[in-house]
């Protein structure tokens, strides 16, 4: 990926360079230029355009904005409530995820969604105890994290 990353961008100066054009349009020219050279050559690279991981990056931060709006609301709205009606549960999360990382960005985004957190990671980080404020089905809090994030985290992390 770095390596498409880097060739992308001597394409576009390289453009420059035969245009004697230095301004940004001729940059942006030639880096547009250097995607559609990439995109012909994509046979020859290993896994697929850094375009297309960068679009997975750009739809797990929308999938983080969007749960941090909705259980924001959630949680307003039970905490506004005259009678709390809520059911707290502490609930055994088995992951697929396997690098540390992808499961530290996992964690990451349940915590920073209102309404839960985790509380512990397994020696060998495949399962999680998450607190959640409000659950009426342990299985659907677990598909809607499988389903959401963790889906969103592998097609960040695997080709």
């Amino acid at each position: 990926m770095a390596f498409q990353i880097l060739l992308n961008f001597m394409i576009a100066f390289l453009w420059m360079f035969l245009n004697n054009d230095w301004a940004a349009s001729g940059f942006i020219v030639g880096y547009v230029l250097g995607i559609a050279v990439l995109f012909g050559l994509r046979r020859f690279f290993d896994g697929r355009l850094y375009l297309g991981r960068g679009w997975a990056v750009i739809k797990l931060a929308m999938l983080l904005l969007r749960e941090l709006v909705v259980s924001s609301y959630v949680v307003v709205k039970a905490v506004l409530r005259p009678k709390l009606d809520i059911r707290p549960a502490i609930l055994m999360y088995h992951t697929e995820l396997e690098a540390d990382w992808e499961v530290a960005v996992l964690i990451t985004l349940l915590c920073l969604t209102p309404g839960s957190v985790v509380l512990e990671v397994s020696r060998d980080n495949r399962t999680l105890y998450i607190h959640a404020m409000d659950i009426k089905d342990a299985e659907q809090f677990r598909d809607n994290i499988r389903n959401t994030f963790e889906r969103a985290i592998l097609e960040v992390s695997r080709s």
